[in-house]
C-alpha cells in the first residue's frame, strides 16, 4: 500500500509527511507514505493527497507546469477511483473556480467558487487564522470517532479565500467565524479540508488515520 503526498511546490510537505509517517504506524494503517512528483508513482498510488499553501493561481500553476503530473491526478482519483484528500488549497482547487487575483480554473471535482472571506464584523480580521471547531452535515468514515460541533476538538485554520460549493451536498463540515465558512467537501472517492491536520494536533492526526483507513 501506497500513500503518495504531491509535491508540487506548494505545501508543508515535511510537517504534513511527518503527520502522515506517525498515521501510518497504526497497525491497521500500514502504508508507505511518499512525497514525490513522479507521475508514474502518483498514477500508480493507493490514496493521494494533495496540499497547497499560497495563491490559488500560483497553486495551479504549479500542478499544471509539471509534465504529467495532472494526467497521474486524473487517472489515480477519476479513472481509478482512489481516496483522495485535499488540504487548505489542495480543497480549493477541487472547486470549479478560483476568484483570487481574477479568475482561474480549478480542478471542477466540485461545482462552485473559491471567494474572498467577507468578515460579518470588523472585529474578525483576515484571514481567518487559529483553532475553530467543526459542524458536520453530515456522517463521514473520515470523522469516524472524531469529537465535533461546540464542544469538539478544534481545528487549525490559516485562510482568506473560502469555498463556496454550489450544491450544498457536497459540503460536509462548516465552521464558524461570525459566518459559517466551508471547513470540509466530500463526494465519492473525493474529500478536502479547508483546515491543516497536520497541525491540528489531536483532531488532525485522527483525521489523518481514518484517511489511511478509507475504503470508499
Amino acid at each position: 500500500m501506497t500513500t503518495v503526498i504531491i509535491d508540487y511546490g506548494s505545501g508543508n510537505l515535511h510537517s504534513a509527511r511527518k503527520a502522515f509517517e506517525r498515521a501510518a504506524n497504526e497497525p491497521q494503517n500500514k502504508t508507505k507514505i511518499l512525497v514525490t512528483s513522479d507521475p508514474d508513482i502518483i498514477a500508480k498510488a493507493d490514496r493521494v493527497v494533495l496540499p497547497g499553501v499560497g495563491a490559488f493561481a500560483d497553486c495551479r500553476r504549479g500542478l499544471m507546469v509539471l509534465a504529467g503530473l495532472y494526467d497521474a491526478l486524473i487517472e489515480v482519483t477519476q479513472r481509478r477511483g482512489q481516496p483522495f484528500l485535499g488540504i487548505c488549497v489542495g480543497m480549493q482547487l477541487m472547486a470549479a473556480r478560483g476568484l483570487e487575483h481574477g479568475e482561474t480554473l480549478g480542478l471542477g471535482w466540485i461545482a462552485g467558487d473559491v471567494q474572498a472571506i467577507k468578515p460579518a464584523s470588523p472585529d474578525l480580521k483576515i484571514p481567518h487564522m487559529g483553532w475553530n471547531t467543526l459542524d458536520l452535515t453530515r456522517k463521514h468514515a473520515v470523522f469516524e470517532n472524531i469529537v465535533t460541533g461546540e464542544r469538539g476538538l478544534h481545528a487549525y485554520f490559516v485562510h482568506s479565500y473560502h469555498v463556496i460549493p454550489s450544491h450544498p451536498e457536497d459540503v460536509l463540515a462548516y465552521t464558524n467565524y461570525g459566518t459559517p465558512l466551508t471547513a470540509a467537501v466530500a463526494r465519492d472517492n473525493l474529500i478536502g479540508v479547508q483546515f491543516h491536520p497536520e497541525k491540528s494536533q489531536g483532531l488532525g492526526l485522527a483525521l489523518i488515520a481514518n484517511f489511511l483507513g478509507w475504503r470508499p
